[in-house]
């Protein structure tokens, strides 16, 4: 098959993590993993003068993440412990409470700790787990989000057992679109509503009714009476999966008045302080596969309303309000969290922050949280050497790191540098942004197998963060390098959308430029050249080898192999269908074939291995094992790994993230070649 020609390459030339001569030559080990430590959450007080963030590890016993709560100033002094687990935490409108969602006694309530006396109590006794919790403005209340069963009648009535009889486990019924999610498994029927409890405790009351979801933190009005909530309440809803409406919600009756209309998302909705200007985010849904987000600011009752940044084109994470003057704005730049200020009547985005993320702990994806109050943010800063750690910034200053939670780990290991690269693609010149990673001790004077790693989503976007798995394979000596190629969101919406009903496609020209500029650069062994990604870079592995034989060995993590039989058996169906192809499979078979891997697998030579989660509902393992027999019944040499209780979400166990990793290696060192061999 035809190898890529050299493509044009632009250096950013900027180093992000210099290799230090003199540092131990101590590398990132597989078992440091449980020891990584990261910030997540952060919550500053309403006079800004405290943050409580969630301070997240893995347990190296439970093999599962973990969080505690830990309350620092603002300053970076007294920092400690505030709960040995916690998550959600929200402070009262006088910052003299702290609510926040815990097991107690076996099941996941809602706790209250009091910051004078240091005191904590469970506030509820809840049958299911609490999530979204608002404060009214007094202080008196607060709001949240429960899933509520549903109680269907079954559809037959089986007879009675008879007593000690060992009969099967009953049938499940399923008649919902949605009834299975990745994560959750086959789902028990049920729907997410809204309920209010005294902050002093006692019993919660349930405002919303129906057989619908509520979404998304409620938001109370300025008098206390009613809740600002999204949720989408036509009889379709279950076909419409982005589609949802702002109501409000009356206390006293639970009535709703509606106070958007139009077809799209209408989400996170943020009074003013003063509660006369309502924000939002959503976007008027075109059905394209990627669609930017906006801010809209109204009136309190969604009158009036108003784009803020039709002329911004980046996706808006979130928002909160500063004062009543301006919003503040979370959104990805080029592979960059970054936190921005816009004013509530409109204007240009001023950029504040850009090195928000570092918490999608395990590959290099944007992300992270913020908070903010009293003119300053709390983010979680992203950065090449560490995972997220606290940060603060204010408008017109200077971020300010507050912890330096793995110095101790981090600090005494020799890390892969980091370096940026731009390069044009061979497609059509477009400037495709991409990071190599060196391996500890790297010397431009020897020759080291390449990794190419892609990532999924495929609208999503890697940066510059600390990543261990990425570490992982550079400190086993690889060169890794990843991109964002077309399709990647932070580009901005054209950019996006290149890869509208063309997907894979011309990404694959992005990604072979980006190897064949790092090639150029020198200090890589052209034969020993390999390619991994996961989910929609496990799709893109296994187009690349159905496409070019350059490559001695690939694994494909959690793949889409083929698309009619994966929107046919995927959790989120009705999105995938409608927002990614122009009809559906047996209307428009031909638009699923030609961009399916499996169609291209007689062309395959490339020893392939497959990796999934035996509970994957997103990407199911089927779509792995059409991949696996195929290449067996071509003789081609593959394996599949399958882990164990695993879901879409490999690494959300430590031990997951290691086997992933470890096996990747160990195929691609099974087809490694001695350098300059004649093979």
């Amino acid at each position: 098959m035809q190898r890529f020609a050299f493509a044009c390459l632009a250096l950013a030339g900027t180093s992000l993590l210099a290799t230090n001569s003199h540092a131990e030559a101590r590398v990132f080990e597989p078992m440091d993993v449980f020891a990584l430590q990261w910030v997540d959450s952060p919550r500053i007080s309403p006079d800004g003068s405290r943050i409580v963030y969630q301070r997240m590890g893995f347990d190296i016993m439970k093999d599962r993440k973990r969080s505690s709560l830990w309350i620092v100033d603002a300053n970076g002094n007294n920092h400690r412990p505030l709960a040995s687990s916690g998550q959600g935490a929200a402070w009262s409108p006088d910052g003299r409470r702290l609510a926040y969602v815990a097991r107690s006694d076996g099941s996941t309530q809602i706790q209250m700790h009091w910051m004078d006396s240091g005191q904590d109590a469970s506030i509820t006794a809840l049958t299911e787990a609490p999530g979204n919790l608002s404060w009214s403005r007094d202080g008196r209340w607060l709001a949240f989000t429960m899933r509520v069963p549903a109680e269907d009648a079954p559809l037959a009535a089986m007879p009675k057992a008879p007593k000690g009889a060992e009969w099967a486990a009953p049938v499940k019924v399923i008649d919902r679109v949605i009834y299975r999610v990745d994560g959750g498994g086959y789902v028990d029927p049920g729907y997410t509503q809204v309920f209010v409890v005294s902050a002093d405790g006692g019993a919660a009351r349930q405002i919303t009714n129906g057989k619908h979801n509520f979404d998304g933190t409620p938001e109370w009005t300025a008098d206390g009476k009613s809740l600002i909530v999204s949720a989408n309440l036509s009889d379709d809803w279950e076909y419409e999966p982005i589609d949802s409406e702002l109501y409000r919600v009356a206390l006293s009756d639970g009535a709703m008045t509606r106070l958007t209309e139009r077809k799209g998302p209408d989400r996170d909705p943020a009074l003013s302080p003063d509660g006369r200007q309502l924000a939002w985010l959503g976007f008027d849904d075109k059905r394209h596969p990627y669609q930017a987000t906006r801010l809209y600011v109204g009136d309190a009752d969604g009158g009036k309303a108003r784009s803020l940044t039709d002329g911004f084109d980046y996706n808006i994470d979130a928002i909160e309000w500063d004062g009543n003057r301006g919003l503040w704005l979370q959104f990805d730049d080029h592979g960059r969290g970054r936190i921005g200020w816009i004013a509530a009547s409109g204007g240009s985005v001023e950029r504040l922050a850009d090195d928000l993320g570092g918490t999608a702990v395990g590959r290099p994806y944007t992300g992270g949280e913020f908070s903010s109050s009293a003119g300053r943010v709390a983010y979680t800063r992203a950065a090449p050497d560490a995972p997220a750690n606290l940060a603060v910034v204010e408008r017109k200053g200077k971020s300010r790191v507050l912890t330096d939670l793995d110095a101790n780990l981090l600090g005494h290991t020799t890390l892969g540098a980091v370096e940026e690269i731009t390069v044009k693609s061979s497609a059509d010149g477009r400037d495709i942004q991409a990071w190599i990673v060196t391996p500890p001790g790297f010397d431009r004077t020897k020759k080291y197998p390449l990794l190419l790693e892609i990532h999924g989503g495929p609208f999503a976007a890697y940066g510059p963060g600390f990543a261990p798995e990425i570490q992982l394979y550079a400190a086993k000596g690889y060169v890794v390098v990843y991109s964002n190629p077309r399709g990647s969101t932070s580009y901005g919406t054209e950019f996006a959308n290149l890869i509208e009903n063309a997907y894979p496609g011309q990404d694959y020209d992005d990604l072979m430029s980006v190897v064949d500029a790092t090639i150029a650069r020198g200090s890589i062994d052209t034969d020993n050249l390999f390619v991994t990604g996961g989910s929609g870079g496990g799709c893109l592995t296994a187009w690349i080898v159905g496409h070019t034989d350059r490559f001695r060995a690939a694994v494909s993590a959690k793949p889409v192999i083929n698309w009619s039989s994966f929107v046919l058996t995927s959790d989120f169906y009705p999105f995938f269908t409608r927002y990614w192809f122009t009809g559906l499979p047996w209307e428009n078979p031909d638009n699923y074939t030609s961009r399916s891997p499996i169609h291209y697998v007689d062309k395959v030579t490339t020893p392939t291995m497959m990796l999934v989660g035996d509970d994957d509902h997103r990407t199911p393992a089927s779509e792995a094992e059409q991949f696996y027999q195929a290449l067996k019944l071509r003789k081609i040499d593959t394996a599949m790994v399958r882990i164990p209780g695993a879901s879409h979400e490999i690494n959300a166990r430590p031990s997951n993230l290691i086997a992933q990793v470890l096996n990747t290696i160990a195929w691609f060192e099974k087809h490694r070649v001695p350098a300059g061999s004649d093979h």
